[in-house]
């Protein structure tokens, strides 16, 4: 896609080669089609790695001429930055966690218990 733009100098026409690619980024667990402008599909990928991240993409960047996909500013919008924890939140989130991670190690545990006793009658018969 070439845009001719004029020159703020003069009369001059500029022009510009640069080509929309698409691709779809990971934001926030979800995928979201989104629209890069560059010279090549390397330029695209790079610019797209560093707006969102090393792993955020989802899909390689492909040459594009589709009018749905999100521009990169769209798409750095929908991100919501996450507001820090305080030390008294981060401790009573760490105990949440840790409360739900021992109830799942009590009910394995209980289930493996109720599991070898099923088990042991029925090998010490004769």
């Amino acid at each position: 896609m070439r845009h001719d733009l004029k020159d703020p100098r003069g009369a001059e026409t500029i022009n510009i080669g640069m080509n929309k690619y698409q691709a779809l980024v990971r934001i926030n667990g979800h995928q979201v089609k989104t629209a890069v402008f560059a010279d090549s599909q390397i330029h695209a990928r790079l610019i797209l790695q560093y707006q969102f991240g090393m792993n955020s993409l989802a899909s390689a960047p492909s040459l594009s001429e589709d009018h749905d996909a999100l521009a990169v500013e769209e798409a750095i919008k929908m991100i919501k930055p996450i507001k820090p924890l305080n030390l008294k939140q981060a401790r009573v989130a760490s105990l949440k966690r840790n409360v739900d991670s021992a109830k799942q190690q009590l009910k394995l545990e209980k289930d493996r218990q109720h599991h070898q006793q099923a088990i042991k009658p029925i090998s010490s018969k004769p």
